[in-house]
């Protein structure tokens, strides 16, 4: 359960969206997430990337491993993250 603001979501989340192997996984770091709410808009967003086939996310590190059919652009990852109200760390 959430701790920061008592949504009642889970602090982290994988979710496959293929069964296929994957053949790339990039991880990143996103910046601001404090609930289960966070991580679920962040999987969401980031799943909409086309070839993406799972996400899994950790809230304590801010940690966001992306497997896809072929290596992702970070700026479409970057972006898919702004559009959840987040931001990716510079790498």
């Amino acid at each position: 359960m959430c701790d920061s603001c008592s949504c009642g979501s889970n602090t982290s989340t994988d979710v496959t969206i293929g069964s296929a192997a994957p053949a790339a996984v990039d991880t990143f770091t996103v910046v601001g997430m404090t609930c289960g709410h966070c991580v679920s808009s962040v999987s969401g967003e980031v799943g909409k990337i086309s070839g993406v086939t799972s996400i899994d996310v950790d809230l304590s590190s801010g940690a966001v491993k992306v497997a896809s059919d072929a290596p992702l652009d970070r700026e479409l990852v970057r972006a898919a993250v702004e559009e959840a109200g987040y931001e990716l760390a510079s790498s």
